[in-house]
């Protein structure tokens, strides 16, 4: 699936595509960076009881990278932020115009992979307590990166040159 809207981000991202049509090179091992059971508040829905009043959300997100750098670095520049994304999800909360959880899940898992730089994110929003005989419904859903042109800048081109700083006679060195 083609992204419907532009992004403005400094890495552009092919395609993201539901997990299911992910090719099978998908790399073996990853790092889950997760957070669970995120609670806002936001307007969203199509009965008319929905349409007024901010009701309660709760969201769980995993984010998947192959071998974060950062297990190496211990530098939170290397891997994924979680508070950084719980912060863009307080963002969405308050500034979506979705009507169905399934619109805004889609919305939530495109900023995890093209702004935060996850290869891979499921997502749970739940509405809870939405109906008093079920504790909760809501949407799960999968997506993963499409594949990156050449052109584009990939992760582990960056940790080449991370690792040769200071290697090259005159080269400038940083710890």
């Amino acid at each position: 699936m083609i992204l419907r809207e532009p992004l403005r981000t400094q890495h552009a991202v092919q395609s993201i595509v539901p997990l299911g049509h992910v090719p099978a090179v998908a790399p073996a091992a990853m790092d889950i960076i997760f957070i669970n059971g995120l609670r806002g508040e936001t307007v969203i829905g199509i009965h008319e009881s929905e349409l007024y009043h901010p009701q309660p959300l709760v969201i769980d997100v995993a984010m998947g990278l192959p071998r974060s750098l950062s297990c190496n670095t211990d530098r939170i520049e290397d891997t994924i932020d979680y508070g950084a994304v719980r912060e863009a999800i307080h963002t969405l909360l308050r500034d979506h115009t979705y009507t169905l959880l399934e619109a805004f899940a889609e919305r939530l898992a495109q900023i995890v992979l093209v702004e935060f730089g996850a290869h891979w994110v499921r997502l749970t929003v739940t509405k809870p307590g939405k109906f008093e005989d079920v504790d909760g419904v809501g949407v799960t859903i999968e997506r993963a990166r499409g594949p990156v042109h050449e052109s584009q800048p990939r992760r582990e081109a960056e940790v080449f040159r991370l690792m040769g700083r200071g290697l090259v006679p005159g080269g400038e060195f940083e710890p």
